[in-house]
């Protein structure tokens, strides 16, 4: 697990320091937010690639005009450098950084990093389970969507992926699904450690085991305990 160990201690080192660039977010084409401290994180990942891993391509959600050709490297580094930057921005702690690694098209490690809250999964650690009713959803759900959800469940909305991906693997959640779609470098890590793990996991409605997905396409999903 050596590159997701650094990205883990770099992420610490620098915690203050990207704490400090929540502001002047810039409203992407697709009305969704980058911060001056996504750019940051993916600056110091790009910075430890280029100085100890330098046959690693990236494939990461703040430079998409890479993705197609990088997806299909020999080492790919599949990168959020901040996912949940809307909760980010607004002070809130729920937001984290996703990393996954391939290698010929086998997945190799994933971590899933919230570091304001100080919790870190990756693949090989040990995880006491909890056993839990609660069912996380996206926030991209419209109003209609709500209203229709299964009775007989809590739910919880977010808005950050890594978070709730954490919370279904460690079983604090019962599920957690996204029925609109999200990119690869918002879930590929936190599927294949569910996976691992010996959760259900679903991605457009077929059993997933690990496939490097394309980066170019959104994906729906479902991880869950049974």
């Amino acid at each position: 697990m050596e590159v997701c160990f650094k990205i883990k201690e770099l992420l610490k080192e620098n915690l203050s320091k990207i704490l400090e660039y929540r502001k002047n977010p810039v409203k992407k084409t697709d009305g969704s937010y980058v911060s001056e401290g996504d750019l940051y994180t993916e600056m110091l990942i790009k910075n430890l690639l280029a100085d100890e891993y330098p046959d690693f391509k990236l494939v990461s959600e703040e430079t998409p005009e890479i993705n197609i050709e990088n997806i299909k490297q020999k080492e790919v580094l599949i990168l959020d450098p901040i996912d949940g930057t809307e909760n980010y921005i607004s002070g809130l702690k729920e937001w984290g950084v996703a990393v996954c690694h391939y290698k010929d098209g086998k997945h190799q490690e994933s971590m899933l990093a919230l570091p304001e809250l100080n919790c870190y999964l990756s693949t090989g650690d040990k995880i006491k389970k909890y056993d839990s009713r609660i069912c996380g959803i996206s926030s991209s759900l419209t109003k209609s969507d709500l209203l229709n959800l299964e009775e007989g469940y809590e739910y919880r909305i977010i808005g950050c992926c890594v978070y709730n991906m954490y919370n279904v693997i460690t079983g604090s959640f019962y599920s957690f699904q996204n029925n609109k779609g999200a990119y690869i470098w918002d879930i590929i890590p936190g599927l294949n450690i569910a996976v691992e793990n010996g959760l259900n996991v679903t991605v457009e409605n077929e059993q997933y085991n690990g496939e490097l997905l394309e980066p170019n396409k959104k994906y729906r999903f479902k991880i869950s305990q049974k």
